[in-house]
């Protein structure tokens, strides 16, 4: 009865920890090692739009004309493998002065990855943003979020940051599949200095492509100003 009981006590103990260690791997404002950026604490009524994933032959024009039509600046975290198909999309993205992020080649799970995957999936997408023409720091963006380990420690030993987000309204299945409340959730919730993240490559997220006019034009009624990540982040109180 009494080894019955140590197995129990450590079972649950074992489950705690990976529970502990899941809810680590998609915090938002928290890593293990290096410097990671859920928001931006500053008084100025400044929000940076990001983009997640492509770019994509069939919508990342569509979306570079509306930002061009709306005269905002945003940053692109885009996948490696994608920039590689397209480069002249991506090249395309920086000519019309865009901040580009690396969110690694094939946009797999990282959180469990081997260290000599971390480093290949970071560098080669660096090498595709840099053949693209981008001459700025290039942040990091996780696929899905997750990192657990490696991840962090390799981003902190070459000194990159993580960019996560504080306003997402794809996480919420009422709210995703709705133009106008994608674009209501984002105007009521942003506030100075947060990071936006929106997904508009695909096309299954029309909804999201929508909205975006809708949110350009919601935040600057509230008095906010578009800005990039870098520029955001030049704005954070000492």
């Amino acid at each position: 009865m009494r080894k019955f009981g140590v197995w129990i006590i450590a079972l649950v103990v074992i489950l705690l920890l990976v529970f502990g260690l899941f809810q680590l791997s998609k915090a938002r404002g928290y890593q293990l090692f290096g410097t990671i950026v859920p928001r931006v604490e500053t008084n100025e009524p400044l929000v940076a739009l990001t983009l997640d994933d492509g770019p994509t032959l069939r919508y990342t024009r569509d979306v570079l004309n509306l930002l061009d039509g709306k005269n905002v600046k945003a940053t692109f975290f885009l996948t490696g493998r994608e920039m590689e198909e397209t480069p002249a999309l991506a090249a395309d993205i920086v000519r019309r002065g865009h901040e580009i992020g690396n969110h690694s080649f094939s946009h797999s799970n990282m959180s469990l990855m081997g260290f000599d995957k971390v480093r290949y999936e970071i560098e080669r997408t660096d090498r595709a943003i840099r053949a693209a023409g981008y001459q700025g720091e290039i942040y990091f963006r996780p696929p899905y979020g997750k990192k657990l380990l490696t991840l962090p420690w390799y981003l902190s030993q070459t000194g990159r940051t993580s960019i996560t987000w504080d306003v997402e309204p794809e996480s919420y299945p009422d709210i995703a599949e709705d133009a106008d409340a994608i674009a209501e959730y984002v105007i009521q919730n942003a506030k100075n200095g947060s990071i936006i993240l929106l997904h508009v490559m695909y096309r299954r997220r029309e909804a999201s492509r929508q909205a975006l006019p809708k949110i350009i034009d919601g935040l600057r009624e509230r008095g906010f100003q578009f800005v990039t990540v870098s520029e955001l982040m030049k704005h954070q109180q000492k």
